[in-house]
């Protein structure tokens, strides 16, 4: 008899319907399940900790709040959620702070896009993640 492993579960949080949009059909695509969407930080804290996922695809900027909240409150009830931070403020001090808070990495929505698919596989892959202090980066 053979197993087969379940899909990996990924939820998306961004305000921008088009970016979750293109987000999910290229996970989709590979292979992935949705397990669930929000765009602002209350629903995607509150969505999170309901559906429980393998990865958290998480922007910065929410027109209603930062996706720090969300990282802050989610680590705060569910520590092994993994979370791979996808933005446009990409600068350095936004990474570094994102990843100092246990973001597992941090790609540029528009230089590093299509890298998300194989990191939600390579975050989904650990067996222990790895919180705050000791961030794992993916090349």
């Amino acid at each position: 008899m053979q197993h087969t492993a379940s899909p990996t579960r990924v939820f998306l949080a961004d305000d921008s319907a088009l970016s979750r949009r293109r987000v999910a059909e290229m996970l989709t695509a590979q292979g992935m399940v949705i397990a669930g969407q929000a765009d602002t930080p209350e629903a995607a804290t509150s969505n999170i900790l309901e559906s429980r996922p393998d990865v958290v695809v998480l922007d910065v900027q929410f027109v209603k709040g930062t996706g720090m909240q969300v990282l802050q409150a989610v680590h705060k009830a569910a520590p092994h959620i993994p979370f791979i931070i996808l933005s446009n403020h990409a600068e350095p001090a936004y990474r570094a702070r994102y990843l100092a808070a246990g973001a597992a990495c941090f790609l540029d929505k528009h230089a590093e896009f299509y890298q998300l698919a194989g990191q939600v596989k390579a975050v989904a892959g650990l067996t222990h993640y790895r919180p705050v202090g000791q961030s794992v980066s993916f090349s």
